[in-house]
């Protein structure tokens, strides 16, 4: 039986510190059922994410950019 989805060859960060590495995930209804070399994989779709990071949600992008609104300089570009 194939996978819901099977994302191919994605940078995959963990998170916890450790170097970013290439896997395959395959995920069956809203789990991942597993992360490795999936090569027998099959999914009902499949995502080729060579050159993109796949990564869980520990990427905060909230800012407070709303103040910039008032500055001489605009909305300049900003990372914080």
């Amino acid at each position: 039986m194939p996978y819901d989805l099977v994302i191919r060859h994605a940078t995959l960060i963990a998170g916890d510190g450790s170097k970013p590495f290439e896997a395959d995930i395959a995920v069956t209804g809203d789990r991942i059922a597993a992360i490795g070399r999936l090569d027998d994989a099959q999914g009902v779709e499949e995502i080729d994410a060579k050159g993109k990071v796949v990564a869980p949600g520990f990427i905060d992008v909230h800012t407070h950019d709303d103040g910039a609104l008032l500055s001489p300089r605009g909305m300049d570009p900003k990372i914080s």
